[in-house]
């Protein structure tokens, strides 16, 4: 598997030859600008975890542009199916289905989820990815919940946690929760895009390594072998 960080939520996941896009927000996110061709995104699936601005800001375009199959709660499939996008793919929580990459389960999360327009996004969710052999969990933008106790037998080898505090759990929960799912490979997710966010890297990876946990804070188009 390979993963190439996009800035703010968005990751691009090669499994087993499929593209997978997570939460496409590019266009407004100032430090993706000049690193990132939205235009140039071609993925095979987007995964949207939340109906946020800044998860679903460049959603309609990739799609419309990719053909791209949505996977997402069944409140944004059907706000989706009023913009004109049918190849929608809608889950709910708890519920698990068998793609041509692999099986994804979608998870709960604790935030809130109201679409740009300001109609209902539904829950709030997470994915497991079940593909080649691996797991990777895509926490999308929650607090720390005791749910994720749920996953700890999993044997996750990744999980991408938000780390940027105010809007979801920080750094001190994300490393709780890195301890609930019982997984030591990390992937920060939804940090510095705005001032609010803003981490100190330094000091967040002291943290984690403290807690003996494998941070990783690719830069904004920089990839990984997962």
């Amino acid at each position: 598997m390979k993963v190439t960080y996009l800035g703010q939520s968005t990751i691009e996941l090669v499994a087993d030859g499929k593209k997978l896009l997570f939460d496409p927000f590019i266009t407004y996110n100032e430090l993706a600008k000049g690193i990132v061709d939205v235009a140039s995104l071609k993925p095979d699936y987007i995964l949207v975890s939340h109906g946020h601005g800044d998860h679903v800001a460049d959603l309609v375009q990739v799609q419309k542009q990719s053909g791209a199959q949505v996977i997402c709660i069944a409140e944004i499939a059907e706000w989706l199916g009023k913009q004109g996008i049918e190849n929608v793919h809608g889950m709910n929580i708890g519920g698990g289905f068998n793609f041509d990459f692999g099986r994804v389960k979608m998870v709960n999360a604790v935030h809130s989820s109201t679409l740009p327009d300001g109609s209902s996004g539904g829950n709030p969710a997470g994915f497991v990815i079940s593909s080649e052999g691996k797991k990777i969990y895509f926490a999308g933008d929650t607090a720390l919940t005791y749910d994720m106790k749920l996953l700890e037998d999993e044997n996750l080898d990744w999980a991408f946690l938000p780390i940027g505090d105010n809007y979801t759990m920080g750094a001190d929960d994300a490393i709780k929760a890195a301890a609930f799912i019982n997984c030591k490979n990390i992937i920060g997710i939804h940090y510095d895009s705005f001032p609010v966010i803003k981490i100190d890297k330094e000091e967040v990876k002291e943290k984690f390594a403290k807690a003996g946990l494998n941070l990783k804070l690719p830069a904004i188009g920089e990839s990984l072998d997962l």
